[in-house]
C-alpha cells in the first residue's frame, strides 16, 4: 500500500494542553473569574471570538512579563500529545498547532516537540508589562482554517489527507475543511459537527482513528 502522507492539525489549549493559557494568565492578574466567563461563551460560538479574545487580553493590562515564564512552567500536554507528535513524525507525517491563545506561551512546547508549523497570538508587551493589546492579525476561525490550507500546502498534503482536531467553535471552519475532523471532548456545537469524537482526557486514540 502507497504511503500517503497526513497533517494533522490541532487546536492547543484544552486540545493538546490540557489548561486554558489565558485562564492561567488570568489568575496571576486576578481577573479568573471574568475571563473565564468571557471564554466559556465565546466556546460556545455565543460571542465573536476576536472580540471575545480583546476583551479578554484587555484585562492582563498591568501584568509583568515574568509571569510568562510561570505560565509556561504550569502548562501540561494532554495525556499521549507527546507520543502522538513522534510517532506521526517518525512515520514521515507532519504536524500543526494553531491556537487562539499565545505564541508567548506555548513556543517552547513548540521548539521541544521539533514542531515545524504552528500559528498563535502574540502578546504586546512594553517595558516589561502586558499593554493588554496584541499584535499583529488575530488567530481565529478563519486564520485556523487559513492555516491548515497554508500548511498543507507547505508539508505537500492533499486537504483531503489532512486532519483537524478541536474541541471549541473557534475550530469549527478549519475542522469543516479537513479531510477529517475529530472533536476532543468538545463543545456540543462542535462534536455535532465533527467526523469523529473522542470523549476521553487523551489523544491515544487519534493514531488508530486516522488509520496510522
Amino acid at each position: 500500500m502507497a504511503f500517503v502522507k497526513r497533517l494533522v492539525q490541532l487546536d492547543v489549549d484544552s486540545t493538546f494542553i490540557q489548561q486554558e493559557a489565558i485562564e492561567l494568565l488570568a489568575a496571576k492578574a486576578g481577573v479568573l473569574e471574568q475571563v473565564s466567563a468571557i471564554t466559556e461563551s465565546a466556546m460556545r460560538g455565543e460571542l465573536d471570538f476576536e472580540a471575545s479574545l480583546r476583551a479578554r487580553v484587555a484585562l492582563l493590562k498591568g501584568l509583568p512579563e515574568f509571569v510568562i515564564q510561570q505560565v509556561q512552567e504550569e502548562i501540561s500536554l494532554t495525556d499521549g500529545a507527546e507520543e502522538l507528535v513522534a510517532e506521526l513524525h517518525a512515520k514521515g507525517h507532519s504536524v500543526a498547532l494553531v491556537s487562539g491563545g499565545f505564541i508567548d506561551i506555548i513556543e517552547p512546547m513548540i521548539q521541544s516537540l521539533s514542531i515545524k508549523y504552528y500559528k498563535a497570538n502574540t502578546l504586546e508587551i512594553v517595558d516589561g508589562f502586558l499593554t493588554g493589546g496584541l499584535i499583529g492579525p488575530v488567530i481565529d476561525r478563519a486564520a485556523k482554517a487559513s492555516a491548515l490550507r497554508d500548511f498543507a500546502t507547505s508539508s505537500e498534503v492533499a486537504m483531503e489527507n489532512t486532519v483537524a482536531i478541536g474541541d471549541g467553535a473557534n475550530d469549527l471552519d478549519m475542522m469543516a475543511i479537513a479531510g477529517l475532523s475529530i472533536a476532543f471532548n468538545a463543545k456540543p456545537i462542535v462534536a455535532e459537527s465533527a467526523d469523529l469524537k473522542i470523549n476521553e482526557p487523551s489523544l491515544r486514540s487519534v493514531q488508530t482513528l486516522i488509520g496510522i
